[in-house]
């Protein structure tokens, strides 16, 4: 699927986007371009990546002018770029509609008359019944993808285009298990939002691991779900104690904007209908036309048989598995060895 292809990786210099690159740099790709509208850490990746297949290009997915200009030559898209921190989309939500439907539309609509074979659109799990402006924008960049792959599978052929959705990725910039760390090594208190809160555990490399299945084996309109272990936050905390020796306070502050209790992966409508792939859900699009009137008198009879997917439900870690699932982290593993 890689061998000899040309790869764009929209928000290239973000957590994911690095570890796409990485990922993607061992395999046989002809060129890998990164786009991002970064200047300072495109420069700094070009320092630590000096492989002449990475090529980098400035741009905005909002700029539909600058996507096109990478999008040249390009055989598979990884769409990454996004506002992701959930306080500053609360408060900034048309940035975050800009970016992460109108700008995904940019990236697609590019995709399309290039004629790439390939794009894979990376969502979250807040895109699923969604409370906060980021997971509203990101589950509106899901409908515009599969508006888009509707439209492709019903003329017989062209891009395909393809979603992926998983929950936190563990040490990725932003995310708690970082800060949690620094907050120890400072002798801080813990800060906690909600200990009985429960997440998602995934690894950058399982994440990297979907987009390549989803590349290998997507439909018109496919969403792919890794599934994964959930644990609490309470119990994440002292995982992490125990493996540092630490004694820090946790202090409770509470939920802040736009946080659940817990994070859904998938409806249970949308498991209805899902393939089951061992390690992953494949969701397939709704392929119903405009032409409501039919079900007014035939109707969909089917029941969902199956609760949501979500991290209250989905296998529980114990305090040693958690333990063990950060010990698997390299960026745990460098920190402890600083004694």
């Amino acid at each position: 699927m890689l061998t000899g292809k040309t790869i764009l990786i929209t928000g290239g210099t973000g957590s994911f986007g690095k570890a796409m690159l990485n990922e993607l740099l061992g395999e046989d790709c002809a060129a890998i371009s990164v786009f991002s509208r970064d200047e300072e850490k495109q420069d700094a990746m070009r320092g630590l990546i000096t492989d002449p297949r990475v090529k980098y290009y400035i741009g905005d997915v909002r700029d539909r002018l600058s996507v096109d200009a990478a999008m040249v030559g390009v055989n598979l898209v990884f769409h990454a770029a996004a506002l992701k921190q959930v306080p500053s989309c609360e408060f900034f939500p048309l940035e975050a509609l800009r970016t992460n439907a109108l700008g995904s539309a940019n990236v697609l609509e590019s995709a399309i008359a290039r004629g790439v074979q390939s794009v894979v659109c990376l969502s979250t799990d807040k895109a699923v019944s969604p409370i906060n402006a980021m997971g509203i924008t990101k589950a509106l960049m899901e409908k515009i993808a599969q508006s888009y792959a509707r439209r492709i599978a019903t003329s017989g052929g062209g891009t395909t285009i393809s979603i992926v959705r998983y929950g936190n990725v563990m040490y990725s910039r932003g995310s708690v298990i970082p800060l949690f760390v620094r907050q120890i090594r400072d002798g801080k208190p813990l800060t906690v939002t909600e200990p009985a809160m429960t997440r998602f555990m995934l690894s950058l490399t399982d994440a990297v691991g979907l987009v390549k299945f989803a590349f290998a084996h997507a439909d018109h309109g496919d969403i792919f779900i890794r599934k994964a272990p959930a644990c609490t936050i309470a119990d994440l905390v002292q995982a992490l104690k125990t493996l540092f020796k630490a004694d820090n306070e946790v202090r409770v502050i509470g939920m802040r904007h736009g946080e659940k209790l817990y994070e859904t992966l998938a409806r249970r409508e949308e498991l209805r209908g899902a393939d089951d792939l061992g390690d992953f859900y494949r969701l397939r699009m709704d392929v119903r036309d405009l032409r409501y009137q039919v079900y007014f008198i035939e109707g969909d009879t089917g029941q969902a048989a199956l609760d949501d997917y979500h991290s209250h439900n989905a296998e529980r870690l114990s305090l040693p598995e958690v333990e063990q699932l950060l010990l698997s982290l390299p960026e745990i593993r460098a920190e402890l060895a600083r004694g």
